[in-house]
C-alpha cells in the first residue's frame, strides 16, 4: 500500500465505495427490490452523478436481459448534458425503455422523456415545458462563448426530437419551451408527449 495516499495513516477514517447516486437515497433493501423488477429511478434534479448512475443501471440491466426497463421519472428538471448522456445510452440499449412519468417531469428530464420507446404518466402527474439548463461554466471569454454555442446545439437537439414526438411543428416546440407551457396529463396525452394515462383501476 502507498502510504502517502492511505487517508487512515493521517487519522482520516476510511470510506468505502459508494454506489452512484440515482437521486435522494432509498432504502438499500427497496433499490435492490425495484432494480429485480427492471426498474430505474430518476429522482430530483437531473446531475452529471445521478445521470452516471441511471446510465450504470441502465447499462447492467441491458446486459442481463432484454425485456422492457422500466424508468420511473419524478424530475423538475435539471442539466441539459446529463440528460443527454442519459439519452445517449437509451440509444444504445438493445432492451426496449418505458419511461413512467410518476410525479413531474420538466426541463432536461423532456429530452429523456422523448428518448424513451413508450411514454406513460399517472394521471396527476404534471409536465413543464422549460428549456433546460446548462451546467455551470467558468473560463475565458472565448470558452464560455464556446460552451453557450454548444448548449445551443444541444438544445436544438432536444427540439427536434420533442417534435418528431410529438408531431408538433419546431416552431411550436420552440415557443412552448421559451414560455415555460405546464401541462397536466390529460393535456400531455394531447399534445403527444404520452402514450398513454394510466387510469384508476376499475372498483
Amino acid at each position: 500500500m502507498n502510504l502517502r495516499h492511505d487517508p487512515s495513516r493521517w487519522g482520516f477514517p476510511v470510506q468505502p465505495p459508494q454506489p452512484p447516486e440515482t437521486g435522494p437515497a432509498f432504502p438499500g433493501w427497496l433499490e435492490e427490490r425495484l432494480f429485480d423488477q427492471r426498474i430505474v429511478m430518476i429522482r430530483g434534479q437531473l446531475t452529471s452523478d445521478v445521470a452516471t448512475g441511471i446510465s450504470a443501471a441502465l447499462l447492467t440491466l441491458d446486459a442481463a436481459g432484454q425485456a422492457p426497463i422500466q424508468l420511473h421519472v419524478a424530475c423538475p428538471g435539471g442539466e441539459l448534458s446529463a440528460a443527454l448522456a442519459v439519452v445517449d445510452v437509451i440509444d444504445a440499449l438493445v432492451s426496449p425503455v418505458h419511461v413512467l412519468v410518476t410525479a413531474e417531469a420538466g426541463g432536461a428530464a423532456l429530452a429523456v422523456l422523448a428518448a424513451a420507446d413508450r411514454r406513460a404518466g399517472y394521471r396527476h402527474a404534471r409536465f413543464k415545458l422549460a428549456e433546460p439548463r446548462a451546467a455551470g461554466v467558468n473560463g475565458t471569454a472565448d470558452e464560455v462563448a464556446a460552451a453557450a454555442g454548444q448548449h445551443l446545439r444541444e438544445l436544438e437537439e432536444v427540439v427536434v426530437r420533442l417534435a418528431e414526438v410529438t408531431g408538433k411543428p419546431r416552431s411550436r416546440v420552440e415557443d412552448d419551451l421559451s414560455v415555460g407551457r405546464s401541462l397536466n396529463a390529460t393535456e400531455a396525452l394531447e399534445y403527444g408527449l404520452l402514450d398513454e394515462v394510466i387510469s384508476p383501476k376499475a372498483r
